[in-house]
């Protein structure tokens, strides 16, 4: 059954920048796809990215996939609202996307890693930030072990990455953790966060500087 939430956050209040955040294996991915499945109008960020294309990513709508040379020529022009080295491969946010669907009035949700989030923070100061938490360090070591998309030195580094990005938890407004099996809570909480935002008194228009 379709999880019921608070308010379609298209249908009142200015548009909101949420992002989310978090470290690798902790299922920003899963999240979003149940999100996507909730039909309420939200505009969801296509990251480009460098790396490799997993076996069950669609081009343009998982990521935008790009060689090298056509990231670079992005960045250079200044196409990215972020950009950032992650695990030896670089990943961008299309700025365009982003203001042309806060133009329309619809809410912009972007995933991406802790280094992003800090850059987008300071570029769009009423974002909303979100960290996605695992249950427990175990428990993301599992996920990671599950998806089997690492190398046993790559596993490691994500880990030890995990350990940093944790501690970087105060830097966001909201923690939500992403219980085993409960995406649906996970997605009520983000969108329940959504709508308390939106409610807030003195919440302006987001500003991309």
């Amino acid at each position: 059954m379709t999880q019921q939430g608070p308010v379609s956050g298209a249908t009142f209040g200015e548009p909101l920048l949420v992002v989310v955040s978090g470290p690798s294996g902790v299922g920003k991915d899963a999240v979003f796809q149940y999100m996507r499945n909730l039909d309420r109008g939200w505009h969801f960020v296509v990251t480009a990215t460098t790396r490799q294309r997993r076996r069950d990513e669609r081009n343009g709508v998982d990521y935008i996939f790009l060689d090298r040379d056509e990231f670079e020529r992005m960045h250079q022009s200044e196409l990215f609202l972020e950009s950032a080295q992650v695990y030896g491969n670089w990943y961008g946010v299309p700025k365009q996307q982003v203001r042309e669907a806060l133009a329309q009035g619809r809410d912009v949700l972007m995933k991406i890693d802790v280094q992003g989030a800090a850059t987008v923070r300071k570029l769009a100061p009423g974002a909303v930030m979100i960290f996605l938490a695992p249950p427990s360090v175990e428990e993301l070591e599992r996920r990671l072990r599950f998806r089997a998309s690492e190398s046993l030195i790559d596993l490691r580094n994500r880990l030890e990455a995990a350990k940093f990005e944790m501690a970087r938890i105060h830097e966001f407004q909201y923690k939500v953790v992403n219980q085993n099996h409960r995406l649906d809570l996970a997605a009520f909480c983000i969108e329940s966060i959504m709508a308390a935002e939106k409610c807030r008194v003195g919440r302006g228009r987001v500003e991309i500087l």
